[in-house]
């Protein structure tokens, strides 16, 4: 018996024609590119503020825990979803999925629903700071979080800015996937 350390990773020229190389690499970093706002918001789980300055207290451990949790596991598994925008599994459905397994998907029952989640993405995280600690949102004006120092406020910055990019990101990996599939445009 021999172990398999060392791999050959999966190819990726299993889909129908040739994927960009720019909407591969954004598929793939993707997921990365949320990694942090997961990260960030794990400690709210334990009631540890992150230097922000709450005027409510946080709801109790048995409600945080695992919204906390559910939300970050959430979040990942949806941004790995765009990989198949990219990838043979976006274009025939695998055999293990019951009913549909096998057959090809037809392209705008992927495209409508990345679309869609882009649009919302975009909708929920986007806002214009309009200074005096207030945001300009798509769903009215907020007030911003205060944070104890400025490096909390640069942390918090940094991990959760990305986030802003989910929608856009995704709108553009749908395109691509709809030139690819139905015009048979290589972008």
């Amino acid at each position: 018996m021999t172990l398999k350390i060392l791999h050959r990773p999966p190819s990726v020229d299993d889909t129908e024609r040739p994927v960009p190389r720019w909407a591969m690499r954004l598929a793939y970093a993707l997921p990365l590119l949320l990694l942090p706002a997961c990260l960030w918001r794990l400690p709210f789980a334990a009631h540890f503020e992150m230097g922000q300055i709450q005027e409510g207290g946080l709801p109790s451990y048995w409600l945080s825990i695992p919204y906390v949790l559910g939300l970050s596991v959430l979040t990942e598994l949806v941004a790995f979803l765009t990989i198949g925008l990219v990838r043979g599994w976006g274009e025939v459905a695998p055999a293990w999925i019951p009913v549909i397994g096998g057959r090809r998907v037809r392209p705008m029952a992927a495209v409508v629903p990345a679309v869609l989640g882009g649009l919302i993405l975009t909708f929920l995280f986007t806002a214009v700071p309009l200074g005096g600690d207030r945001d300009l949102t798509f769903y009215g004006v907020i007030d911003t979080v205060e944070y104890t120092n400025g490096a909390w406020n640069a942390l918090a910055t940094v991990c959760v800015a990305p986030v802003a990019a989910w929608g856009p990101i995704t709108i553009a990996l749908a395109i691509a996937y709809y030139r690819r599939r139905v015009r048979g445009v290589e972008a």
